[in-house]
């Protein structure tokens, strides 16, 4: 998957066939552009206000409380980007607009592009990461707001993919205890626990992942077959042949190798015989393969962001291997993006 320039006729396919356009150009000035376009509308309420019916630029504004000018011009640059239709003088929201850009919608990712304004300040630390190879470390400096927005974003993103998740997972027949290390958010443990009825998960993850995402997760009214428990998963006992299925949610790229290969470990021991380790995780592809423009850019922001970034499924794989479980030959790709869904059995 990549971003890049789509020529919208003859003349433009012909100079972008001779390699005279400068798209360096393109691709900061035009990007940067496009992006503050779709967040500001998000973060306005310009989408929201085009829910139920078509609006003029003057309507738009007075819903959202902007300037009527203002607004048009933003109107103008969203209609070129295809997030808007003109018509009559009014302004609609495409199927594209109205499918991620609603909170009402069962694939809104409202969330995660409200939460690129973080990112946004986040970033501008590529020049020093690459300077001096000390990154961030999100996690331990992050605001109690950033940590909202952060958890929001991830429960935004986790949504599109926990049901196609829950019905890859081969949950051991039978199987009643769960572990759900790292993903605060519950989302994928909601979907396991909904698809498997005597199925009841604990959430691990941070305190202030935890104080955060608590109120997201009552809102899907599991009770207490989904339950949040604050620990940190380097320290945490978690017992032996305590679960039925562990799932480790985008944590690795947070970890280093030797944090990983203890953790992988400690997890395997909890797992039951016939048990399921499922990991979650954007995969790093191997050295020499043609990577895909999105691992990566995913491999440099979590570069930034983390001391670690991605591994590839072969690092996982051996992880799993060397805690005593049979990983799967290949990570399963999950749809939207260079995810993989590593499974592995416990003999």
């Amino acid at each position: 998957m990549h971003l890049g320039m789509i020529p919208d006729d003859p003349a433009e396919w012909k100079a972008l066939a001779s390699r005279q356009l400068p798209l360096p150009f393109f691709e900061t000035h035009f990007a940067l552009g496009l992006a503050r376009a779709i967040m500001a509308a998000t973060k306005l309420g310009v989408f929201e206000s085009l829910s139920r019916q078509a609006a003029t630029p003057a309507e738009i504004a007075e819903r959202c409380a902007t300037d009527t000018v203002a607004t048009q011009k933003l109107l103008v640059a969203l209609t070129g980007a295809d997030y808007l239709l003109y018509r009559d003088g009014r302004y609609a929201l495409t199927p594209n607009a109205r499918t991620w850009l609603l909170t009402g919608s069962p694939s809104s990712i409202v969330d995660a592009v409200l939460f690129a304004f973080d990112e946004w300040e986040l970033m501008t630390h590529v020049d020093e990461y690459v300077r001096t190879g000390i990154p961030l470390e999100l996690h331990q400096t992050m605001t109690g707001v950033q940590w909202d927005h952060y958890q929001r974003s991830m429960r935004a993103l986790a949504g599109l993919t926990a049901h196609e998740v829950a019905q890859l997972i081969p949950v051991p027949g039978g199987a009643t205890d769960m572990i759900d290390v790292g993903g605060s958010h519950g989302r994928y443990s909601v979907a396991l626990c909904r698809r498997h009825s005597r199925l009841r998960s604990v959430v691990l993850d941070l305190t202030p992942a935890v104080r955060v995402s608590a109120p997201l997760l009552a809102t899907e009214k599991m009770g207490a077959r989904v339950v949040h428990l604050e620990a940190d998963a380097l320290t945490h006992d978690f017992g032996a042949e305590s679960y039925d299925v562990v799932l480790l949610c985008n944590l690795a790229h947070h970890l280093s190798a030797a944090e990983n290969a203890l953790l992988f470990q400690r997890l395997g021991k909890a797992l039951r015989p016939h048990g399921v380790f499922a990991v979650i995780e954007p995969i790093r592809l191997e050295s020499g393969h043609g990577a895909s423009q999105f691992a990566a850019l995913n491999e440099l922001y979590f570069g930034v962001t983390s001391h670690s970034g991605t591994w590839t499924a072969q690092d996982t794989a051996q992880w799993q291997r060397d805690a005593g479980l049979r990983p799967a030959a290949e990570p399963v790709m999950l749809s939207g993006g260079d995810v993989g869904l590593q499974i592995a059995t416990k003999i």
